[in-house]
């Protein structure tokens, strides 16, 4: 079980639960079609975002495998929320995971994508002890290869029209880091 203290600190951010209040702010960011371009799903509307935060509210905490961390990445002058975090705990006997992020385009180009990841990056190895955390994409996707690039994980796979998002076949590229990788990391 992994239930952090919040907030998670970074050198530029916070990472907390998402709130009621986050509402106008996550939907400024999932209503963007340039946003969900490469998501399984598309622009959401008030409703739909209102119904997705519902269920970020109810994911701070990794009780078991399947379960997920979704937390806010804000700002901390300003408290804007400028993405999303992701932990998915994907497996208990395997001791695997993966992580994901979702951020909006006025703050793009800052490292703050791979600043977020890494803390979740942290979070799955040092907080609940995964073994390999992996991150997946859509292989035209190529700012979020760079990102995971960036926090030192390497590229394993690239599936080739391997699964039907909104109509169409696309590719699929896998990234993974080991445990053992991420220790030398922070050794080095």
């Amino acid at each position: 079980m992994l239930k952090p203290d919040y907030p998670i600190i970074t050198e530029r951010l916070h990472l907390r639960p998402y709130t009621p209040d986050d509402l106008d702010a996550l939907h400024e960011i999932q209503s963007r079609p340039e946003v969900t371009q490469y998501l399984y799903w598309e622009a959401r509307d008030r409703d739909e975002v209102r119904e997705a935060l519902e269920k970020k509210i109810h994911s701070s905490v990794l009780a078991d495998e399947g379960g997920s961390l979704q937390l806010a990445v804000v700002l901390p002058e300003s408290s804007t929320l400028i993405g999303d975090a992701l932990l998915i705990w994907t497996s208990r006997e395997h001791r695997q995971g993966e992580i994901g992020y979702v951020f909006h385009p006025g703050h793009g180009g800052r490292g703050y994508a791979t600043e977020a990841s890494e803390a979740m990056l942290r979070l799955g190895f040092e907080g609940l002890g995964l073994h390999r955390v992996v991150g997946r994409l859509d292989g035209r996707n190529t700012a979020s290869a760079r990102v995971l690039e960036r926090i030192g994980m390497r590229r394993e796979a690239h599936l080739v029209q391997n699964e039907l998002v909104k109509g169409e076949w696309t590719d699929e590229v896998v990234y993974a880091m080991l445990e053992d990788e991420w220790r030398a990391r922070q050794a080095g």
